[in-house]
């Protein structure tokens, strides 16, 4: 239909931020006003929604806020605005529902209704509530001196002249002149019509009244059209007509899961009784909307449940192909073909002190991270303490706080609101975190994988109504999160040494090296060794550990497919085995064409030494357990740079493959 004017909170995963919108003297905009003797009732009866500013804020920033470049009233102003509410009655207020929501979940307190005057006066009671048709109407604890309140009119005449009532752009209240040109059906299935009017409407106007030329509500105004200059309002009628005493929630909403475009549309549809306190009514609003969010999340896994990767065949590129070594976070996406591919680039770093850094991207509604450790932070003040880790990330200076004309680098959240743990599919074990934002009523949370160097994370940012579903998501998309593990080998002793950081992919492995003498790896499928007068074993060797998705005993399981030791970062000298897995035959003739080689141990992998490049490489094919039809094969790989005669590569091959074992499953 139309883009909400306040911003209608969406199930998402990303939302909209609410504007902070101040309140002036009304103003006049038309070429045709309501009679004076209106003006003071329409000003009386006409209010602000607004919400508390945060009192205390726990952030830390790169100099002190320049707060006097804010307008004056704006920077003392103890509220920010979201939105406009009128009287129709005695102690019968009436605003759009969107407004009142965009407050439900706020960190700061609930909303409120401030006057020309600057009272502010607080919700009482929440009498009527429609999600679909986008309204509330509710009670104040206090009433205003004066009591006023705005005449109805539920027969408004097509191409009338009209006035929208409302905050308008934060100038204050504002009215302005139109025409009343059109009805339009809602659009599920026509259960009610929109009011489409011409006058103009702003972010700030949802809510307010629109009035006629004898200032009597005929609707509430609640979205504009981003095609044309035509605003919607809701029919007064309907709010007088709907149910007493009860929240009515009859709406359909989509969901959709970042790795597949499929989406779960479903109707929300639930009821709870009214009039409730604000409180009451919000917590039981929440907890009718999150658990419609888990159902729809339950049920789009288990629509898609065969087809889901590592599941159908859309999987099979991904778990045939050998794991690519890469320490940037990827999610697994699938494309519109029905493939399952690897999704997510590095688009920028920034260095940190003690060869630290932190490399960012993004996929879908999702910030990809990689943090690498500083060598002078200790491993375990890394791992444990959330705010240094989150004050890493955030020297890359991507977030800011706007004052005026100027961006304000945040250097600090302090401690997170909440910190807790979370066990995916592939058992992999996840640090949690939850950030409160209040400036902006946002949070952000953070899921953090261990890895040897450092951080493997994926991070949102939305407003704090949006936690729940987003929480949800991120745990979904676990198990489509591929990371493979990498460092130093000074940097994988610490991470060894403390195994609740260790998934299950690394407990099965049995990682050993003795600097300067020996260098050992064994696990229940594969085992090797080699002295260092193979490759010299040093703190700054690099090993890599490249993870695929292999079937064990019928289940799918997180499994190392390239074990990898480089000489160093800058040296390309290095060493590895690697898992091949006989392809599917829905596969291309690629695949196909690279394991017949490994089963005829065709060049490169005959075990006769050759020149790619400025190195020289050697590989060969281990012989498997007897097998007629070996399912897997592994190869065993020596390149170094520079140019070596034939038998002293074959002399290092030959060091790597005579303790390199394939075990039988």
């Amino acid at each position: 239909m139309g883009s909400r004017i306040c911003g209608f909170l969406r199930r998402t995963g990303w939302t909209l931020w609410l504007a902070a919108l101040v309140l002036g003297p009304v103003q006049w905009a038309h070429a045709a006003s309501p009679d004076p003797s209106l003006v003071a009732k329409i000003n009386a009866a006409t209010f602000e929604v607004v919400i508390p500013r945060a009192g205390n804020d726990p952030l830390t920033y790169e100099k002190p806020l320049p707060l006097d470049l804010l307008p004056y009233q704006e920077r003392t102003d103890k509220y920010f605005s979201v939105g406009t509410a009128f009287a129709i009655g005695h102690n019968h207020y009436v605003t759009a529902g969107h407004v009142l929501l965009a407050a439900v979940g706020d960190l700061t307190g609930a909303p409120a209704l401030r006057d020309a005057s600057g009272h502010v006066y607080a919700i009482d009671k929440v009498e009527k509530f429609s999600l679909q048709q986008d309204f509330v109407m509710f009670s104040l604890k206090e009433q205003p001196h004066d009591n006023a309140s705005l005449a109805t009119n539920t027969k408004a005449a097509l191409n009338s002249v009209v006035y929208a009532v409302g905050n308008a752009l934060g100038t204050g209240v504002v009215i302005r002149d139109g025409l009343y040109t059109s009805d339009t059906p809602e659009d599920e299935n026509g259960r009610w019509k929109w009011m489409r009017f011409s006058a103009a409407a702003s972010p700030g106007n949802s809510g307010g009244p629109l009035l006629d030329q004898n200032g009597k509500v005929i609707g509430v105004v609640l979205m504009k059209s981003p095609n044309e200059n035509l605003n919607y309002a809701l029919p007064i009628g309907e709010v007088l007509n709907a149910p007493d005493n009860a929240a009515v929630m009859d709406k359909r909403i989509t969901y959709q899961l970042d790795v597949v475009e499929d989406t779960q549309t479903s109707t929300f549809k639930a009821q709870f009784p009214l009039p409730a306190a604000y409180a009451d009514f919000s917590a039981t609003y929440l907890k009718l909307f999150y658990a419609q969010g888990d159902e729809q999340l339950k049920k789009l896994l288990q629509q898609q449940g065969d087809d889901l990767f590592p599941h159908g065949p859309g999987s099979n590129h991904i778990l045939h192909e050998t794991p690519e070594l890469s320490l940037f976070p990827e999610l697994i996406v699938r494309n519109r073909s029905g493939q399952w591919s690897y999704t997510g680039r590095e688009l920028n770093r920034v260095p940190l002190s003690g060869n630290g850094y932190v490399a960012s991207g993004y996929v879908g509604h999702n910030f990809l991270i990689h943090l690498r450790r500083p060598d002078d932070m200790q491993a375990t003040t890394f791992y444990n303490d959330p705010k240094q880790m989150m004050d890493l990330i955030l020297k890359t200076g991507y977030w800011t706080r706007e004052i005026g004309p100027e961006k304000i680098k945040i250097t600090s959240l302090g401690k997170p609101a909440s910190s807790s743990t979370y066990t995916d599919d592939w058992l992999r074990h996840w640090k949690v975190f939850v950030w409160s934002l209040p400036y902006i009523n946002g949070q952000m949370e953070v899921f953090a994988l261990p890895v040897p160097d450092g951080l493997a994370i994926m991070m949102r940012m939305n407003p704090s109504m949006g936690t729940h579903d987003s929480l949800a998501d991120m745990k979904a998309l676990t198990d489509f999160f591929n990371v493979d593990y990498g460092g130093t080998l000074a940097q994988w002793k610490q991470f060894l040494a403390d195994s609740s950081l260790l998934p299950e992919v690394l407990r099965d492995a049995h990682i050993d090296f003795d600097y300067s003498k020996h260098f050992s790896y064994d696990a229940s499928n594969i085992s090797f060794g080699y002295p260092s007068a193979l490759q010299s074993i040093t703190p700054d060797n690099v090993l890599f550990l490249g993870v695929g998705y292999y079937q064990d005993h019928g289940k799918f399981a997180l499994q190392p497919g390239v074990i990898q030791v480089r000489l160093n970062s800058t040296d390309p000298d290095r060493i590895s085995v690697k898992r091949h897995i006989t392809p599917s035959p829905d596969l291309d003739d690629n695949f196909k064409e690279a394991w017949g080689k490994l089963l005829h141990k065709q060049h490169p992998f005959d075990g006769v030494p050759y020149n790619d490049g400025d190195e020289m490489d050697v590989a060969a094919v281990i012989d498997p357990p007897a097998s007629d039809a070996p399912q897997e094969l592994y190869t065993a790989f020596y390149g170094t740079q520079g140019t070596h005669k034939p038998e002293a590569m074959k002399a290092k091959l030959k060091l790597l493959t005579q303790q390199l074992k394939v075990k039988s499953h």
